[in-house]
């Protein structure tokens, strides 16, 4: 077991598993809401946590663009934790293909960067979460180069009401797509 696992204490169980992506067609075609793009993300537990956490938030799929890590990276599939088996999963498209794409399907494309000036309260208040929509995430170090920033339809920022200096992809992640999952629950809930 400890040969074949990659971490120092493993867990005692191994599985093998056909790669399961899919191609962005497929994903399209099945009217998406909310979509995840991780465009040159290289960690891989930031990349596995935003793949859970959309799975949570009840994304329809999750696209690794770019440069962006290995979805079937020992870390990011641990990271995980089950949910690259949840939902679609599109690898190795370019972003500006997998943005033209989902803007066809009818998303809103939206941008999360720290420096925006367009805050994530702001787009909420307008109403603009309760369309579908497709974030795009970006490099935890340097963010989304200016190429991708200008394929979105706006750039968002997360605030920050305290010091420190930023948030961590996953968290930043985790707080757009809650935003639009509760934009979308509170439309379909009645009364």
């Amino acid at each position: 077991m400890a040969e074949l696992a990659q971490t120092v204490t493993p867990q005692g169980l191994l599985a093998v598993c056909p790669f399961i992506d899919v191609p962005l067609s497929s994903l399209t075609r099945t009217s998406p809401a909310l979509v995840v793009i991780l465009a040159n993300v290289r960690d891989p537990g930031n990349a596995g946590t935003v793949l859970r956490t959309a799975d949570a938030a009840g994304a329809d799929g999750v696209i690794f663009a770019d440069a962006t890590v290995d979805p079937y990276n020992s870390k990011c599939v641990r990271s995980s934790a089950g949910s690259l088996f949840h939902l679609p999963l599109v690898v190795g498209v370019p972003a500006g293909e997998a943005v033209g794409a989902l803007r066809a399907a009818g998303l809103a494309v939206l941008a999360a960067d720290g420096r925006a000036s367009l805050g994530l309260a702001e787009v909420e208040r307008a109403g603009r979460l309760r369309r579908p929509t497709a974030w795009l995430f970006g490099n935890e170090a340097w963010g989304l180069p200016a190429d991708l920033v200008r394929l979105a339809d706006d750039t968002v920022a997360v605030p920050i009401y305290g010091r420190a200096e930023s948030l961590n992809l996953a968290a930043a992640a985790a707080v757009c797509l809650y935003s639009s999952a509760r934009a979308r629950h509170e439309v379909a809930a009645p009364g």
